[in-house]
């Protein structure tokens, strides 16, 4: 039996998610996908200069493990700048480090932690204790509609 997905925990999805070389069509040209928790661990250890341990933490996984995913990243950006590829960003198994609920009684909104929703949506509405607690759609720069729940290779898993 294969081992259970790790989810691994993303603060930021780029907005921009294709960048390709100046004046050839992107038909022409080779893609490389690099994942979204791949994008989170080049913006957490190059851009915010985190330490291998910081970065680790905030994703929730072990260091070793961000370790591999930080190395697959900065291979698929060489292979790209050096051979002059297209990038999408696109996939992989992350969920957002917050998310953000409505109740359907009386409206109010409040956000759980990612390791809140390691264990499954809030049951109930922490000011009326209604069970009617739905998610409120982040309005993210993906173009293929909201991004909620969980993302596991190429489809949403609610």
């Amino acid at each position: 039996m294969p081992r259970p997905v790790k989810w691994r925990c993303v603060g930021f999805i780029p907005k921009v998610t294709h960048f390709k070389p100046v004046g050839i069509p992107l038909h022409l040209l080779e893609e490389v996908c690099v994942s979204v928790e791949e994008a989170e661990a080049i913006r957490l250890r190059d851009l915010e200069g985190l330490s291998q341990e910081e970065c680790a933490e905030r994703m929730h996984i072990s260091r070793p493990t961000f370790h591999r995913v930080l190395d697959s990243a900065r291979k698929k950006l060489a292979d790209v700048l050096i051979n002059g590829k297209a990038i999408r960003v696109d996939g992989g198994n992350f969920e957002m480090a917050v998310s953000r609920f409505r109740c359907g009684e009386d409206g109010h909104e409040w956000n759980v932690p990612f390791d809140a929703m390691v264990n499954g949506p809030p049951p109930e509405c922490p000011e009326c204790h209604s069970p009617d607690a739905l998610p409120v759609n982040p309005s993210f720069g993906f173009g293929r509609g909201p991004w909620r729940g969980r993302h596991r290779g190429g489809r949403w898993q609610r």
